[in-house]
């Protein structure tokens, strides 16, 4: 990978990671799936106008939108309302690796192999070992939610394949444009009316670069220069890059809101770290790998 790339990839890392922390920022200040929806809604508005639909049927793209925005969002953003920390937060969406193992065995007939089952156990040993903590910043009812928040990120990845479209980025727009209505009704159905009646007087600066860091910057800019990277080379060389995402989650919570990084925490950062690498590791990732030439789908 040139170098450039590899600073490119690292700043989209950095981005992806320090997003949890500006999600906290306004779930701290609205609620949790209004946020989620009004994020989905203007990532969707106005780009969905200049791209091109893809080619592939309705019910991926709803399936997509609804999964992608309700299940995983809307869940990852009210686990942090409830309590987990900015960081742990990060560092828990790799429980998704053990859910992405049991659909693809149960789905597509995937083997596991004995590392793949390994870096699960170690993930899971993380986990426990995260429900002991002191400090508050993984309680039990936020955790239950980031479960669930992982195992929707595992299922988003089957109706990729199932979808199997290379227009990646306009299918994750389109996609999106099924996200704010299912998280508005969550959110009218859980919470009530009040939650619309009272936003405009819950509107600050805050709350606003809450909503666009994560609807621009994060979800249109990152995820468009991230499939730009893996057009150019193999996913073998650019999926490594992911595992730094919760670790500018840690960092990012300590910088912006003071997260306290004690022994515990490490132990079940660690486990889960390495339970991730030990999962996905690949024998490609030490040998040097030339730019791919592949052409770029028209989106």
């Amino acid at each position: 990978m040139r170098f450039k790339d590899l600073l490119l990839g690292l700043a989209i890392m950095c981005l992806w990671g320090f997003n949890f922390s500006v999600i906290k920022l306004g779930a701290d200040q609205i609620n949790p799936i209004l946020l989620t929806t009004l994020r989905f809604a203007f990532a969707v508005l106005p780009v969905i106008f200049f791209i091109k639909r893809p080619q592939v049927k309705l019910r991926y793209l709803v399936s997509y939108g609804v999964t992608f925005g309700v299940g995983v969002w809307g869940m990852m953003t009210s686990a942090i309302t409830l309590g987990v920390s900015a960081g742990m937060a990060g560092v828990l969406m790799d429980l998704s690796l053990i859910a992405s193992l049991f659909i693809g065995w149960l789905v597509l007939k995937e083997t596991i192999s004995v590392r793949q089952a390994l870096g699960a156990l170690l993930i899971m040993l993380g986990a426990g070992v995260s429900l002991s903590l002191q400090d508050g910043s993984v309680p039990v009812m936020g955790l239950v939610l980031v479960l669930i928040g992982a195992l929707s990120w595992s299922i988003i990845g089957l109706i990729v394949k199932l979808a199997n479209t290379q227009q990646v980025f306009a299918f994750s727009v389109w996609g999106m444009l099924f996200a704010p209505l299912p998280l508005a009704v969550l959110a009218f159905i859980t919470y009530g009316g009040d939650i619309f009646t009272d936003l405009p007087k819950q509107m600050n600066g805050s709350v606003w670069f809450s909503i666009l860091f994560q609807a621009y910057p994060t979800t249109l800019l990152g995820y468009w220069l991230w499939n730009r990277l893996i057009t150019q080379y193999p996913l073998s060389t650019v999926a490594p890059l992911t595992m730094l995402t919760p670790v500018f989650g840690l960092i990012g919570s300590m910088l912006f809101h003071g997260e306290v990084i004690d022994n515990t925490k490490l132990l079940a950062c660690g486990l889960i770290l390495v339970g991730f690498l030990i999962g996905q590791w690949q024998q490609s990732w030490l040998k040097r790998q030339p730019a791919a030439k592949v052409e770029v789908a028209n989106i």
